[in-house]
């Protein structure tokens, strides 16, 4: 079988589904090609996985359609405290505070589980008209004529103007258009769950960072918290597959008492963390987004609201080439994606690269410096507020589906 499309996207994680939803809400004809089988229901228990989305990302989805489904289920993230210190010892007297009404444009961001965005992105592509949603290994691009056609492992192949790949860090559509990545292994890895405790967490979330690598907890609805803990890559594999006693009892130095007792609520993943960014974000008639264009530190928690802006940039570019009626996959259309998204690409890689080797170690002279630093911004308004605005996905050269505003 070879049916035609405008476009034809490769991946259907998170990026995937929201850039197809995207697209087809100006006219697109979207075909999304998903490696894994597509779910046959819908899974109630939560396995522990949860997503920061800064301000700026809710508001895209709320255009999109399906901020509606999860609203009842994410977690304001009022406040953010970065500390740092030694697990056993508690934090350092400097730290960073930020509030969201200093940005005063609502909260900072919200925690949604992974479950309940997933599954609205999969209803709401399920039921758009300009949306093809299939199960299928791609194993052939090619480019010819001013099109593209991918070919799938059982023979059938889609055609269309673009491929955009989403298809994560190892992106099988980067190495097919012989795109090269750059980067280094952190000799980490996170270590993600979800953790119950006594006390509420008011809507705080807390960066704890401790020399062997930080530990972000991010509130999330009914006196849960992800967590995020970057540690040694054996450590990291004896605390995921141990005992839940033991991963509790090499926590609670590290969590420390403020929401009085523990306990483990899902399941344990863990994932080697690496800079990993590729050389060129588009080539012939492609274009790549999210963790295939880049995969960074999840110090800041920016990984998914980074691949959301990829996304709306490209969309802005592509309807608006439509709308001129140029060739979307043309060098010339592409390039203005580029344009758009490799400085802030770059500088939030070097900020979450540098934030990690300047806080993930013990040297008495950093730590001097790096609690100086925070002392400093806490004490100074208009520093604290940039900050804050970073986190909120505020600052830079907004696409105007990140500002709340129709194409």
């Amino acid at each position: 079988m070879n049916k035609n499309s405008d476009i034809i996207i490769v991946g259907g994680g998170l990026n995937g589904l929201t850039q197809a939803l995207a697209l087809a809400d100006y006219g697109f004809k979207v075909i999304v090609i998903d490696a894994q089988p597509l779910p046959t229901h819908r899974d109630p228990e939560f396995d522990g996985r949860a997503y920061a989305l800064a301000l700026t990302s809710v508001r895209m989805l709320k255009l999109l359609g399906v901020w509606a489904a999860v609203a009842d289920q994410a977690q304001p993230m009022n406040e953010i405290k970065v500390t740092d210190g030694r697990a056993g010892e508690g934090p350092s007297p400097w730290f960073m505070h930020f509030d969201h009404r200093e940005a005063g444009e609502g909260p900072l961001g919200h925690m949604v589980e992974d479950r309940h965005i997933r599954h609205a992105l999969l209803d709401a592509v399920a039921i758009h008209p300009n949306v093809e949603h299939i199960a299928g290994e791609t194993v052939l691009i090619h480019i010819a004529n001013e099109t593209v056609s991918v070919t799938l492992s059982n023979g059938s192949q889609r055609t269309g103007k673009l491929v955009i790949g989403c298809d994560g860090r190892n992106s099988a559509t980067a190495v097919r258009a012989g795109i090269k990545r750059n980067g280094w292994d952190y000799d980490q890895s996170a270590i993600v769950t979800a953790i119950a405790h006594e006390k509420p967490h008011h809507g705080i979330a807390h960066q704890f960072f401790m020399p062997t690598g930080p530990l972000a907890i991010l509130p999330l609805k009914n006196d849960t918290s992800a967590i995020v803990w970057s540690q040694p890559h054996e450590t990291a594999r004896v605390l995921v597959t141990g005992p839940e006693a033991q991963f509790l009892d090499a926590l609670r130095p590290a969590f420390g008492s403020f929401l009085g007792e523990i306990s483990i609520r899902g399941k344990r993943f863990s994932y080697p963390l690496a800079l990993s960014v590729a050389e060129e974000f588009t080539s012939d008639r492609m274009a790549l987004v999210g963790d295939a264009a880049h995969g960074i530190h999840p110090i800041a928690g920016q990984g998914l609201n980074a691949g959301l802006r990829d996304i709306a940039a490209l969309t802005e570019v592509l309807v608006a080439a439509k709308r001129r009626g140029e060739d979307i996959g043309t060098k010339a259309v592409l390039d203005r994606y580029v344009q758009w998204r490799r400085f802030d690409v770059t500088s939030l890689s070097a900020a979450t690269d540098g934030f990690n080797r300047l806080f993930s170690n013990d040297n008495p002279i950093l730590r001097g410096l790096r609690d100086f630093g925070m002392g400093a911004i806490g004490a100074m308004p208009k520093l604290r507020q940039n900050f804050i605005r970073e986190a909120a996905g505020l600052t830079g050269d907004l696409p105007r589906l990140m500002q709340g505003k129709q194409i």
